[in-house]
C-alpha cells in the first residue's frame, strides 16, 4: 500500500508540473490557464494556506486542494495539449514559486489582520 501511495504523489507532483507548463502556454484556454497556475503554485509552494503542524486540516489541505484544482483543470484543457503538456513535465525540473509563496504569506498577514481588528 505505501508504494502504490509513493507513486500516487509521483504522479501528482508530475500532473502539477504539467499543468505549471500549461499555464505558461499560449494555446491553453484564460480560465484552464487561472486555475492551472493557481493549483500548480500552491502545490509547489513552501507555504500552505493551513500549516501541516495544524492537527487534520494541515494535511487535509494539500488532500484536498491540490487534486481537485489538479482535476478541474485537466478538464478544462483540451486531451491533445494536455498530454502534450505531460509529454514535457517528464523531461522539466521542478519550478520555484516565490509568488505563489509571496501570495500565502499575504493571506495570512491579512486573515490575521482581521482577527485581530475583529476582536480589538
Amino acid at each position: 500500500m505505501w508504494h502504490r501511495l509513493k507513486d500516487w504523489a509521483r504522479a501528482l507532483k508530475r500532473m502539477a508540473l504539467a499543468l505549471w507548463i500549461a499555464a505558461r502556454d499560449a494555446r491553453t484556454p484564460l480560465l484552464a490557464k487561472l486555475v492551472a497556475l493557481a493549483t500548480s503554485a500552491y502545490a509547489f509552494s513552501p507555504i500552505d494556506l493551513i500549516p501541516d503542524f495544524v492537527p487534520v486540516l494541515g494535511l487535509l489541505d494539500d488532500l484536498v486542494l491540490v487534486p481537485a484544482g489538479l482535476w478541474l483543470a485537466v478538464r478544462l484543457i483540451p486531451p491533445a495539449l494536455m498530454a502534450e503538456f505531460r509529454h514535457a513535465a517528464a523531461a522539466a525540473d521542478r519550478p520555484v514559486s516565490r509568488m505563489a509563496a509571496a501570495a500565502i504569506v499575504a493571506v495570512w498577514i491579512l486573515s490575521a489582520g482581521l482577527l485581530a481588528l475583529t476582536f480589538a
